[in-house]
């Protein structure tokens, strides 16, 4: 199995464990508070490298 398979169903996991500990707008407000807020952390290089590198896996 791929690390970004492992990675995508841990998220899964954490994402269905918050749904069901926390209401409904709580878990959402994490699930897309935490990797926005880790984005923002990053500084203007590698936010540019990290979008390069998602379209070179779209295909572009």
């Amino acid at each position: 199995m791929s690390t970004q398979a492992k990675v995508a169903i841990g998220g899964v996991a954490v994402g269905v464990l918050l749904l069901w500990l926390l209401p409904f707008w709580a878990a959402v407000l994490v699930m897309v508070g935490v990797p926005a807020v880790a984005y923002l952390t990053l500084d203007s290089s590698q936010r540019r490298r990290l979008r390069r590198v998602s379209r070179k896996q779209l295909g572009r």
